[in-house]
């Protein structure tokens, strides 16, 4: 389907999609809290808010381990939030529990990301779609039955495929099983978790059409995660990307997609891969990895890597180079202070021998290299290596912090309404003091 028809069947659809059938208010998931090793939770969904309308396809996009597939698994209880509520129609599903909770069910599945591991080799096909039908003590045995007929029907199987194994089928046939299986019990959400990524290219797109007709004929509503920007786009009217745990930008597919209005949709935007080797990009190459959820920076998730973040006004002047380096010192400090205090590393720091923050002389020699800094950071740069050679790098950090920080890296972002249809994006750069661009870190 081309990007202008897809477009057209979304204005389409957008009239019957005015009711909220998932309403996420502030969902958090954290994992470790009450680890003895560590007081930090891994903070995997982190206050996230949105709504998904009946009879849509919500598409979630972001990097690996950005919370994608739990947020998914949460909003079908098989995770249990940590705060926050989901509301489908009216009830709160975050305080359901025993037989409530498995009434509720019936309501929400979920189609999983490997049709491998998701089926049990050792049951027979009807088995396996009539399973959830037992569990629920759905009508008779042979209403059963002839279920699990209709719905083999349904995705493209037939009746004879019945009594056979999950072996005994290709990959898509095992994704359409699964999809069977999660029809079952009638639902209306499904949680779509990567359901072509484990597929060949040419098997995906029957999977996709599959998935699309299935909606139209049974008004489902879908949230869909995925990785690959080109199924989001196909199949999705809406999108949320996210990213540490944090939706970034929301709007409708073609728009976000055209003229996206976050930094980082804009950075995952640009890493399409282009079919013209010769044709010019304007791909943006961020620094680093994302920063590990269990120690994310403070304020604005995306400040260690954003390549328009706000600088403080007395440093706008900057060459590119030397604050890029200034950054790249602070996100070493950041990690190392944190991440690398291991038992064996706390136990070195006792006995009073070398760890590997000691090697701040180095560290520096690597960032800086030939950058020649303005004085005034040298000034930092150098009371920087004083506090790590004493034994001090979380004092350097704090340091650098006070000194060079900006609003990125102390506040939170507010969501701001970036067009006429609603979409909003989670950065400072909306706010009005800080809309112009002037003095941001270059991209590659």
């Amino acid at each position: 389907m081309s990007n202008e028809n897809a477009t057209v069947e979304r204005e389409q659809r957008s009239t019957t999609t005015d009711d909220v059938l998932v309403s996420v208010r502030d969902l958090k998931k954290h994992y470790g809290a009450d680890s003895l090793l560590s007081d930090d939770p891994v903070k995997a969904v982190d206050g996230v808010s949105f709504d998904i309308h009946r009879g849509e396809t919500l598409g979630l996009v972001g990097e690996s381990g950005c919370g994608k597939t739990t947020l998914g698994r949460t909003l079908v209880r098989l995770e249990t939030a940590t705060s926050g509520d989901v509301q489908f129609g009216d009830t709160d599903i975050t305080t359901l529990s025993g037989r409530e909770l498995k009434q509720w069910r019936r309501n929400a599945q979920m189609v999983f990301q490997d049709p491998d591991s998701s089926l049990n080799e050792r049951m027979t096909v009807g088995e396996l779609i009539r399973d959830p039908l037992d569990v629920h003590d759905w009508k008779t045995k042979a209403k059963r039955d002839e279920r699990v007929r209709e719905l083999l029907e349904k995705v493209g199987l037939s009746e004879k495929h019945y009594f056979r194994y999950p072996h005994q089928f290709s990959g898509g046939q095992r994704q359409r099983i699964g999809i069977a299986r999660a029809l079952a019990l009638e639902p209306d959400f499904l949680v779509l978790d990567e359901p072509v990524s484990a597929l060949d290219v040419s098997v995906q797109a029957k999977i996709l059409n599959l998935l699309r007709d299935l909606q139209e004929d049974l008004g489902l509503t879908y949230l869909l995660i995925a990785h690959d920007l080109s199924v989001v786009r196909h199949l999705a009217d809406r999108v949320a990307v996210m990213y540490l745990g944090h939706i970034m930008e929301l709007g409708e597919t073609e728009r976000l997609f055209e003229s996206p209005s976050n930094p980082y949709t804009h950075s995952l935007l640009s890493a399409i891969p282009e079919p013209d080797p010769y044709a010019e990009t304007d791909r943006i190459t961020l620094r680093g990895a994302p920063p590990s959820p269990r120690n994310p920076p403070e304020g604005c998730p995306f400040s260690t890597r954003c390549p328009m973040k706000i600088r403080p006004e007395e440093y706008r002047s900057v060459d590119d180079d030397a604050w890029r380096a200034i950054e790249e010192l602070r996100e070493i400090l950041r990690e190392r202070v944190r991440t690398d205090r291991s038992i064996t590393v706390i136990a070195r720091e006792l006995l009073g021998l070398e760890t590997r923050i000691s090697d701040i002389d180095e560290i520096t020699e690597e960032v800086f290299g030939d950058v020649e800094l303005p004085p005034e950071l040298a000034t930092h740069v150098d009371r920087v290596v004083e506090d790590v050679s004493d034994g001090n790098p979380e004092d350097a950090r704090r340091y650098l912090k006070r000194e060079v920080g900006g609003p990125c890296d102390t506040d939170d972002p507010d969501y701001y309404t970036v067009d006429d249809e609603g979409r909003s994006s989670y950065c400072h750069r909306h706010a009005p003091e800080y809309e112009s661009p002037a003095a941001t870190l270059d991209s590659e």
